[in-house]
């Protein structure tokens, strides 16, 4: 499941580069729909990923408690 996770976040992180290089390379500006999904879709595969990584901290953290 975790493997999963990791996929389509790295997924978002690199839809959203692909969509902010090419809105720029069409010549949209910084309030381009394009510049906006981009960002979105960077921000939630990037919060996906630091999310994932805090709860795996946060388990190992509790296993060595015991």
């Amino acid at each position: 499941m975790r493997a999963l996770t990791l996929l389509t976040s790295g997924l978002m992180l690199f839809i959203g580069v692909a969509i902010v290089v090419r809105t720029i390379e069409a010549g949209g500006g910084p309030g381009a729909l394009g510049i906006l999904l981009g960002i979105a879709f960077i921000a939630a595969g990037g919060g996906r990923l630091w999310a994932t990584n805090a709860l795996k901290r946060h388990s190992d953290e509790e296993e060595e408690d015991r």
